[in-house]
Parts: structure tokens; C-alpha cells; sequence
């Protein structure tokens, strides 16, 4: 084995690590090292990505002396290698373009926890992206879950008190339901690792016993990533942590949390119990209607919504649709096209967000819509990330969101009826997101005539970041063949 696979190890290793090194120093230098450190993952994940680029296959780090079915494993391959990669790459983005803002909401005192939290967060996030063990990935749920409740609440008022008590709620409870979902496959697999895992379900399916235990492990299963990751019916806490948390918080929350739980529930789903199966027992089914209620009603209360940020988190609902609804077409191609809207979506909700707050600081810290009149011209880096992140989540050509729809819509023809709902869903909510995304954009770009505008000056890494960003998502938009060429060799050899 290539000393190269040790690298998603590394990156576990390291952000760990790091939220060690970062409870010895103050704020600032718990920022720099917090940089270095994810730079770091991003090196080592974008060095993968092109090594298995170049020759893809699967890695399977043995972690421990213990092979299986009793040891821990990790396993990866070029799709792991891609989203470690942009997970890495958005973090990075993420927190330099709202330092500015964590350090103006979070106490000096408790900056340094802050990035803590965020060195545990990328860890998790990382583990579950990586890990070809169900109970390792339980663990790192949990994980997840503290560190992500705790970058929610770091402004410590009573509004992000309380969307913290929410979404602490909900969250604890799917991951209550995954735990009790590994203790029934453990009990009719006897096995936690992945792929022994998948190769018993398979023999116990063929045979037709544990018909009702395999069904309800997938409905707890469906369940709890559907909670955690604010799928309808089940994301009421989402607009409240975004409104509540600093910038950067609701970028990561948004852009790479809820995306964690996806890739862990796509993983189950190919790796454990198999496609066929999920397609056979219906669990797909159920999928599919609660992701094109989601698509159609996120995008109804962000219409309703007078919150920038808020909004944002709504339409974050919606597009947590879109993914399930790849999923739930209950094909190759639906789940090939979900992960690319795991990407696209990573790369422009956190820009969004970020260029959300940059508005909201040019227009005193406010962000209701009556405050944000004039602010792209306060602001002007700001704006134009907002303006590009719209005609993106809009389905644009030339943006990335534009290969995401294009892929579901292809994924969805010759699904019977199916098709029809999804492409019927699909064009209503890009009509729905068309309505408030643009309402926003005139909203910030209008001002009164002969007004004077005092412009902004934003922190050189904010203008970088943001910059970076916006590139990426043009990127994204003009070569989005590459990328999915990346996603279908890693989901064959998944």
C-alpha cells in the first residue's frame, strides 16, 4: 500500500489534534494555527484526489492490528477523495471570509473554544466521509453533533440559545435512531464493518428472513439522516441556528453538516444494504416524496421570509430536496447526480452566507431586508458573490447549479411516473427560487437617486475568500463534466 494512504487518517489525526493545540492560545493564534491545519487537509486530500485521479481504486486502512470483521477500517476512493477535498476547501473559505465576524459576535475570552469546535467539526466530518465502520460513524455523529451545536451558540445570546436547545433536540434524537439502527444490523449481521456488513444483508435478503427487522433498520436509518440533516418535514430548527449563528457558523452548518449525514446515508445505502434492496423494500419511495415536499415548501417560507439569513437557510430546505430526490429515484444516476448537488451546493450556500454577512456588516450589523437597501454598492464583493451564489441555486448555464439540475432532470427520464413529479417539482422550485433569490438581488443593488453610498472596506482575506469562492463556482459551472466524470468512477467502485 502507497504511503499516500495514509493521508484521510492524517487529516482525522491532525484536526483532532489541533482542537488540542488550539485550548493552549488565545484567539488569534488559535485562528492561525486553525488555518494551518485545515491548509494542511486541503493539501493532503487535494493530493489524493489527483493520485486517485490518475489511478482510481479503493484503499482499505487497516486502523489498529485487528482485521475484519473485528477491527476498524478506513475505505476510500476517488469520491471520498473529492469531497474531503471540498469540505477542506469550503471550511478554509468559510472561516477566513467571517473572521471578521466571529470575532466581533464571539467573546474574546471563548474565540479560542470557537475553533476548538471547528477543528472537532472537520474531524467528524472527515470520519464520515471516511470511516468503513458503522459504529466509528455513530461516534463521530455524536461528534458532529456537540461541536456543531457549539459553533451555533458561540454568540451566547438568548435567540442562539434557544435555536442551539432545538436543534440539540432533534439532532440527539436522530442520532438515537441511527445507534438503535446499528445495534439491529449488528444483531442479524454480527458485523459493524461496511462491507462484511453488506455481504451478510445480501445473503439474509436472498434467503427472505429478517424481512421486517431489514425494513425497519432502513426506516431508522432514513429517519435519522433525514432529521439531521433538516430534510422536511423535520428541519424546522434550521432557520433559527442559521439566523441566530455568526457567519461562519451558518456556512459550515449549512454547506458541509447537513452534507456529512447525506454522504454517511449514500454510503449505507451502496456499501451496507445495496441498492436493489432499498429499491425492493420501497425506503426510496418515502425519500422521494418528502424530498419534493421540501423542494416546494423551503422555497414557499423563504418567499415568506423578511431575514436575509433566514432565507438562506430555507432555501437550504429546498435544496436538501434536491438531493434526497436524487436518492430517492431509487437509480445510479440520481444517486450520482445527488452527490454532485452535495458539491455544487458545499461551494455556494457557505458563499452565499459569507457574502450575507459582508451585506449585513456594511449595513450596521442588520439583516433584515428593509436595512439591506443599497448595500451591494456598500459592499461590492459581497454583492457579487450573493449575485453569482442566486443565479447558481437558480439553475443558471455558466453557474454551478445549472449541471446540478441538468443531472437530475437526466437521472429522472424513464422513472414512469416518477419522472413526471420530479420534473414537475424540479421546474416549480426553480420558478419559486427564481422569485425570492431575485428579490433579494434587487432589493441590495437599489438605492435612491443622488443617495451617497459610504463604501465598506473589507479585510484583504475576506476579499480573497470570497474571491476564491466565486471563481470556484464559475469553475464548477463551465466544467461540471470533469467532476461528475470523478463521482461515477467513484460510486462504481463505492
Amino acid at each position: 500500500m502507497p504511503f499516500i494512504a495514509n493521508f484521510p487518517f492524517f487529516c482525522i489525526l491532525i484536526t483532532m489534534f489541533g482542537g488540542i493545540l488550539t485550548s493552549m492560545v488565545n484567539g488569534k493564534w488559535a485562528f492561525r494555527i486553525n488555518t494551518v491545519i485545515i491548509t494542511a487537509t486541503l493539501i493532503l486530500n487535494g493530493t489524493l484526489l489527483l493520485f486517485l485521479i490518475n489511478d482510481p481504486q479503493y484503499f482499505t486502512f487497516m486502523m489498529g492490528h485487528y482485521p475484519a470483521p473485528w477491527g476498524n477500517e478506513i475505505r476510500f476512493g476517488p469520491l471520498e477523495a473529492l469531497m474531503g477535498t471540498v469540505f477542506s476547501f469550503v471550511t478554509l473559505c468559510s472561516l477566513i471570509s467571517g473572521k471578521a465576524e466571529i470575532f466581533h459576535d464571539v467573546k474574546p475570552r471563548n474565540v479560542h473554544f470557537f475553533y476548538i469546535m471547528i477543528n472537532l467539526l472537520l474531524s467528524s466530518l472527515f470520519a464520515l466521509i471516511y470511516t468503513n465502520d458503522l459504529f466509528t460513524a455513530y461516534v463521530f455523529v455524536e461528534i458532529n453533533t456537540i461541536s456543531a451545536c457549539a459553533i451555533v451558540m458561540a454568540k451566547e445570546n438568548g435567540k442562539t440559545l434557544a435555536a442551539t436547545l432545538r436543534y440539540l433536540i432533534m439532532s440527539l434524537l436522530g442520532s438515537g435512531l441511527f445507534l438503535l439502527s446499528i445495534v439491529l444490523t449488528y444483531g442479524i449481521t454480527g458485523q459493524l464493518l461496511m462491507v462484511p456488513a453488506h455481504e451478510a444483508i445480501q445473503r439474509i435478503f436472498a434467503t427472505g428472513d429478517y424481512q421486517i427487522p431489514l425494513t425497519v433498520i432502513l426506516g431508522l436509518v432514513c429517519v435519522a439522516m433525514a432529521i439531521k440533516s433538516a430534510l422536511f418535514p423535520f428541519h424546522t430548527w434550521l432557520s433559527h441556528a442559521h439566523g441566530s449563528a455568526t457567519t461562519a457558523s451558518s456556512a459550515i452548518l449549512s454547506g458541509l453538516v447537513l452534507k456529512g449525514y447525506i454522504i454517511m446515508l449514500i454510503k449505507i445505502i451502496v456499501r451496507v444494504v445495496g441498492l436493489d434492496i432499498i429499491v425492493e423494500l420501497k425506503a426510496v419511495n418515502i425519500l422521494f416524496v418528502m424530498a419534493v415536499m421540501a423542494m416546494i415548501i423551503g422555497s414557499l417560507d423563504a418567499i415568506k421570509e423578511n431575514h436575509i439569513k433566514r432565507m438562506i437557510a430555507f432555501s437550504s430546505v429546498a435544496q436538501m430536496g434536491y438531493i434526497y430526490m436524487g436518492i430517492g429515484l431509487g437509480n445510479m444516476a440520481g444517486l450520482i447526480a445527488a452527490c454532485f448537488h452535495i458539491i455544487v451546493h458545499a461551494l455556494t450556500k457557505p458563499m452565499l452566507f459569507s457574502a450575507a454577512g459582508g451585506l449585513a456588516a456594511a449595513s450596521d450589523h442588520k439583516k433584515d431586508f428593509g436595512h439591506l437597501k443599497g448595500a451591494a454598492y456598500r459592499n461590492p464583493i459581497a454583492a457579487v458573490a450573493f449575485l453569482i451564489g442566486s443565479l447558481s441555486m437558480i439553475g443558471i448555464p455558466f453557474f454551478a447549479g445549472f449541471g446540478a439540475k441538468y443531472y437530475l432532470y437526466m437521472a429522472a427520464m424513464g422513472m414512469g411516473a416518477k419522472m413526471w413529479v420530479a420534473l414537475f417539482a424540479l421546474a416549480v422550485s426553480t420558478v419559486l427560487n427564481a422569485v425570492y433569490y431575485i428579490r433579494v438581488i434587487s432589493i441590495i443593488f437599489s438605492k435612491a437617486e443622488g443617495e451617497v453610498v459610504e463604501r465598506r472596506k473589507n479585510s484583504g482575506t475576506y476579499n480573497l475568500a470570497m474571491a476564491v469562492l466565486i471563481v470556484a463556482n464559475v469553475l464548477l459551472g463551465l466544467f461540471y463534466r470533469n467532476v461528475m466524470d470523478v463521482i461515477t468512477v467513484g460510486m462504481g467502485l463505492l
